[in-house]
Order: C-alpha cells, then structure tokens, then sequence
C-alpha cells in the first residue's frame, strides 16, 4: 500500500509527519519555494539552521526529518506554478498533499481542497497550522504555542519563571496527529472501494496545533471541576508529580536519580533500603499523608542518597522493583541498547554514515533497508526528475527555471 505524498512543508511539524511516512517506504515529495536569486538561498529556512555540514542548504538541524524524501521548487504566488502543481498531483497520481502555511493563503497560493482535487478527486488534503482554519492568519511556533495553551505555566520550579519544555513537543504532537488523521482517511478510502462504492471519494483535514496541545491537557484540565481555587491546584511543581509522593529527582554521589514511589507498598519497600528507615513514619504510611509532608520527606530521602552512587541505588531499588532511573544525557540515550539498535542511518554530504534517531516502531520498509534513508534532498534536487516524470520537455522545463516557476 505505498502512497505517494506532496507536502508544501518547513520547519518541523509537517515536516516530522511526512518523515513518519518516509518511514513506511511511501514516496515523500516535499515542495519549496525557489531560491532567491540575489542570495541563492530559499526554501525551508531550517535548511540553513545548525552546525553546518559542507552544504550550504544542508545544515545539521534540517537533515534528521527529511531523510528519504525528494524535493522540489514551485513558485506558487504565479498562475504558472499553481497550474504545475496541479498537473504534478495528475502525472503522479498524488494520494496525499499536505501544508503546514497560514490558512489564509490556501486559497491566494491554489492550495485549497476545492482547487486540488480537482486534479485528484479522491486526494487527501490536510493542512497543519497554529490555531486551525478559524483563525486564518494567525501564525505560531512551538514555545508561543506552549505559552499560549498553559505548558509553561506548568513546567519549572514553583519559585522560579515558567519555562518551556526540553523538547518542541507540540510541533511533535501535532505532525503525529496529521499522520494518524491521514492514515485513517486512507483506511476509510480502501473500506469505502471494498463496499463496492464507484469511487473513493478525497477528504479535506485540519490540524490545529493549539488544539492538539489542549488535548493532552488530560491531567490538568479536569481538575478545575474538583477544585474552588485553581490557582492553588496549578503550580509548577518541579520535577514531583503532582499527585503522587514521593516522585522526584535526587542527587547521588555522582549524579542524579528519579525515583517514583507509586503506592503505598512501595513506600514501605522503600523505608527499609538500608539508609533511609529514617523515612518510616506513621503519619507517611498513606500518600495523603506524605503529601501533607512532602518537602520533610524530600530532604530525608537526599540525606540517605548521600551515602550512594548512582549505580548502587539504582541496583539496590531495582533489586525491590522500584521504579528508578539515571538521569541520562542525550548521550547516554544514544548508547542504550533499544536506541542504538533502532536508529535511522543515513550518508552524510561528507560521505560519513549517520546514526540519527530511532523510529517509534520498527516497519517491514525499514527492516529489508537496514534502517537506512537516503539524506535529506536538496533544493529543488528532484525538480527535473518530477517534471520529466509527468511528461514535460526539456525546452519546457527550462522555460519554467527561465521565468522562475521552478
């Protein structure tokens, strides 16, 4: 079931969900605008964002999710490159076209639903952007975005600014959302044929940002309906969890740890790890009642850590299946086994082999290649090659670089 994907894609949203299929072995075709003929740069502006690799449009921070794709140019603000997309979605008989711009030039640039499928009635149209169709221009990125849906008033320590979290997580989400919402389009494409209909027909899909970052709200949320003073409910708490105690990050000898402490079991197993039968107390058999003693229960727990290193807690509380962990670098995560073995490979411009990042689960594609993508393309690399694909002319595709089409 191999699909081929047109995305008119920058940054990191669209660009992660497109990688995700890449991953599936489907044909990914991302679409930019073309260089600027003063400066020659143009295109996805992450192109030119991170440690520079030896090629100027390839620079570190844009290759990992654009891996296995091809590229090429279209000057959508000409009639004559919206007209070429259309005829690109014919010859190729695209089954997904996916953007990730401000609702607003749907229609200005010829990317709309109702203007695509006229080239593919049963095309898959999904658009990624900050706040959804009801909010046309208005732009977002990931940290704004954060702000905007409370995150940030979550994330941190209690006395000090909010802050943002280690990861663009709600460019993440949302891409994983447009992939899952593509997917089941295509699902209910094949079940509709199955039941004899005539044709499948296309679908249109929107993707809010703010919307997908609200809905993982799931733990916070909720709570303002059991609750007369939320202001009190919802502090930044650090690394604690916020209903279980005592879940939080200690130091060691030589680090840190992360122990979570999930039940009353638990605790109990706990309080009789040589070095911390201090922290039995009748009034801490209950998780109400430690949580009435949380910050008491805190310093008692980082006063028997003095005596361990990290390897020696985290042996002896596995030993009682305690849930504990190192507190890793990236790094460290690099070397686990899990990771290490799952990584996605690609050849680097230098000609060196890259190991990047693992994929969420393993695909048939991915395991007849030996985890390897071709690098991220370049500019506009596939513009010939698509344009020959679909039939035109070499004197017709130097009109379209001659009057800026492409």
């Amino acid at each position: 079931m191999k699909k081929t994907i047109l995305s008119l894609e920058q940054a990191l949203t669209l660009p992660y969900t497109t990688q995700r299929f890449a991953q599936l072995g489907w044909r990914v075709i991302r679409i930019e605008s073309p260089p600027d003929k003063r400066t020659g740069r143009g295109g996805d502006p992450n192109r030119y964002i991170g440690e520079d690799t030896g090629v100027d449009d390839l620079h570190a921070y844009y290759i990992a999710p654009n891996i296995g794709k091809e590229a090429i140019t279209l000057n959508l603000k000409m009639k004559e490159g919206q007209e070429l997309l259309k005829e690109i979605i014919r010859g190729l008989k695209v089954d997904v076209f996916l953007c990730n711009t401000l609702p607003k030039r749907y229609k200005q640039l010829g990317i709309d639903y109702e203007t695509l499928k006229s080239a593919n009635p049963a095309l898959i149209w999904c658009g990624i952007s900050a706040y959804g169709p009801d909010y046309p221009d208005r732009a977002g990125y990931d940290p704004a975005l954060q702000a905007f849906l409370g995150y940030m008033h979550l994330t941190g320590e209690p006395d000090r600014d909010p802050m943002l979290c280690g990861l663009p997580i709600v460019d993440l989400k949302a891409g994983d959302e447009a992939f899952s919402q593509v997917l089941l389009a295509i699902l209910e494409q094949q079940e509709h044929t199955i039941n004899g209909a005539k044709k499948p027909g296309g679908k249109e899909i929107f993707i809010s940002m703010a919307q997908c970052a609200a809905s993982w709200l799931i733990t916070a949320l909720p709570q303002l309906q059991f609750t007369d003073d939320p202001t009190k409910l919802f502090t930044r708490s650090g690394n604690e969890h916020r209903s279980f105690i005592p879940c939080n990050c200690y130091p060691t000898k030589d680090g840190h740890v992360y122990l979570a402490i999930g039940n009353d079991l638990q605790w109990q197993k706990f309080t009789q790890i040589k070095g911390f039968e201090h922290c039995e107390k009748p009034d801490r058999k209950t998780n109400q009642g430690r949580m009435d003693d949380k910050e008491n229960i805190y310093a008692d727990i980082r006063k028997g850590l003095k005596q361990y290193t990290t390897a020696e807690f985290i042996d002896i509380c596995v030993n009682n299946n305690l849930a504990v962990s190192p507190v890793h670098t990236t790094k460290d995560v690099a070397e686990l086994d899990f990771v290490k073995n799952n990584m996605l490979k690609t050849k680097l411009p230098s000609g060196k082999q890259a190991a990047l990042f693992p994929t969420p689960v393993k695909t048939e594609f991915l395991s007849e290649n030996d985890n390897f993508l071709k690098c991220a393309p370049r500019l506009g690399e596939h513009n010939v090659r698509v344009l020959k694909e679909i039939g035109v002319s070499d004197e017709g595709i130097d009109g379209f670089m001659r009057d800026g089409v492409v």
